[in-house]
């Protein structure tokens, strides 16, 4: 196979892929055999990042035009999609002095954060203390709009935080930034720069911790990241006091590039144009580090990649400690995964990482569309090649794929809350001439809900096997399987359901294709599930 599903083991996490092609306007839902489950059609390429929410809708960024911000992974639209395709709400970021681009975060309240530059006049750039000989003809710089959605097009933004506001350079003593550099780690070097292009930071991705009420920025031009207070009011956010922490909108941790900050050199730089920095959940192993796709980009060694996971220096408070004219540590990353000969495995630009809830990892090579999941051993478990090239034209099997280019892609558990209300059945492959398939992950799902509101979900694993999930501990079951019609097929007693875990039920291995209805209960509770076998 050159594109579609190439590897998929036992040891694969069962679950379904999104994935947005570079150069087309859909956006893809697959399950683990390389089967198209769903999809949803926009007016715009991606600008970059998608994600599926948990209430069934898909909040995706869009390409907009725009001649003065035009480096790559521009945006400028938000669009919020519903299962049916339906735009719920659009918001436009794309002007002379401004555009949204890369990642936007959906917050727990509901509002979206995101990743804007904005531009920088010479007059600004000369007062921050801005060397010209790295100003070139223009400047952006980065923000952070937090947006609360309003009505379909419109938006409030309730809080911003702007990285001109954190500054500090030692070329200009007339300024009031002015200041040595290695004495302030909390603050960026307006005159740290890799070269005279207009686009100085490129932030490439942002996340959110709740429970620290943290932002996490990545800086691929400065080969770091940067995590800052979102506990600060906007005022605040533009100083440096205020918030949980004192700090204001300063940054509280940055790692990666020691150099951009004075206390490190070429030795000491860890990231090469890194991409997808997130916290790892905090209910899965690694839960609560931070791993991130380290692109490699002009690496001392050479041009390979790596999938690193570091644990920041965090103390009790949610600070990070740092030591008189140190370096944040970690000195290194503890868990690091490169391919047994490092330079067969290169993302040059854009892909991302996601640590999966058994510790297995999902790895994006962006520039190749090309995905797969490793497990405990660094072994590749499951692979998959987008077929999707520029225009969203469709690859057919047995070609070369070329400019199938993806900028991410996410995994979602069969047992999702976004899945909830919806049937998820397995269509075809993607590509055109597809080879016949032995996968044995077969998903047509319809998910219910207990009268007393606890969810029963099912996951059709292979033909003879069905995954029943509950999110409540139930003893002595009753679970009956039936035709359409009513007729029992098959019938056990006295199951026992553990939170949040699977339960396996055994279909009959002549069992045809058709609909079925699963009955789970007790003199408590009774559910009725519909389900597609294939």
């Amino acid at each position: 196979a050159t594109v579609g599903l190439i590897t998929h083991d036992s040891g694969s996490t069962d679950g379904y892929v999104l994935f947005a092609p570079n150069g087309s306007d859909t956006t893809y839902l697959i399950d683990k055999c390389g089967y198209r489950v769903h999809n949803w059609a926009s007016t715009h390429q991606p600008g970059q990042s998608v994600y599926f929410l948990e209430d069934g809708s898909l909040l995706r960024t869009g390409r907009i035009t725009n001649p003065v911000f035009n480096a790559g992974g521009q945006g400028g639209i938000i669009e919020r999609i519903d299962w049916d395709g339906n735009i719920l709400w659009s918001y436009l970021i794309s002007s002379a002095t401004q555009c949204q681009h890369h990642d936007i975060h959906y917050l727990p309240n509901g509002n979206v954060l995101a990743i804007v530059n904005e531009w920088i006049t010479s007059e600004q750039a000369a007062l921050a203390g801005r060397n010209p000989a790295v100003f070139g003809t223009a400047l952006w710089s980065e923000k952070i709009l937090e947006i609360q959605p309003v009505g379909l097009n419109e938006g409030n933004v309730v809080w911003e935080w702007h990285a001109w506001d954190h500054l500090v350079q030692n070329f200009d003593s007339s300024k009031e930034n002015f200041g040595i550099v290695n004495e302030h780690p909390e603050l960026i070097n307006v005159n740290y720069s890799v070269g005279m292009q207009s686009d100085w930071l490129h932030c490439n991705s942002i996340d959110y911790n709740e429970v620290l009420d943290q932002i996490m920025l990545s800086s691929h031009n400065l080969n770091e990241f940067w995590i800052i207070d979102h506990s600060t009011t906007t005022m605040e956010s533009s100083e440096h006091l205020g918030g949980a922490h004192g700090r204001g909108g300063d940054l509280l941790y940055r790692w990666g590039n020691p150099e951009a900050y004075g206390r490190g050199n070429g030795v000491s730089k860890k990231l090469f144009g890194q991409h997808n920095v997130q916290w790892i959940d905090e209910a899965f192993p690694d839960g609560g580090n931070i791993i991130l796709f380290n692109n490699g980009f002009q690496r001392p060694q050479g041009n390979y990649s790596s999938i690193d996971i570091l644990e920041p220096p965090l103390d009790g408070n949610g600070a990070y400690t740092i030591e008189t004219g140190l370096s944040f540590l970690p000195a290194d990353a503890y868990w690091t995964y490169t391919a047994p000969v490092p330079t067969d495995f290169y993302g040059m630009n854009i892909s991302g990482v996601q640590r999966l809830s058994n510790g297995n990892t999902l790895v994006c090579n962006g520039p190749s569309g090309d995905f797969f999941e490793i497990n405990a051993n660094d072994e590749i478990v499951w692979e998959y090649i987008s077929p999707v090239g520029m225009g969203g034209s469709i690859i057919s099997q047995g070609s070369t794929p070329g400019q199938n280019a993806v900028f991410r892609c996410t995994q979602y558990s069969p047992d999702y809350e976004g899945f909830d209300g919806t049937t998820l059945t397995s269509g075809a492959p993607i590509e055109i001439n597809p080879l016949p398939s032995e996968c044995d992950i077969f998903t047509s799902i319809e998910h219910n809900t207990w009268c007393d509101g606890n969810t029963l979900r099912l996951f059709l694993k292979s033909k003879n096997e069905l995954v029943i999930f509950s999110n409540s501990s139930l003893a002595k079951m009753n679970i009956v399987l039936l035709e359409s019609t009513g007729r029992i097929i098959q019938a056990s007693k006295d199951v026992d359901f553990v939170a949040n875990e699977s339960t396996i039920l055994h279909l009959p291995n002549d069992l045809a294709s058709g609909i079925y209805l699963l009955y789970v209960g007790d003199l408590k509770h009774q559910s009725i599930v519909k389900f597609i076998h294939p």
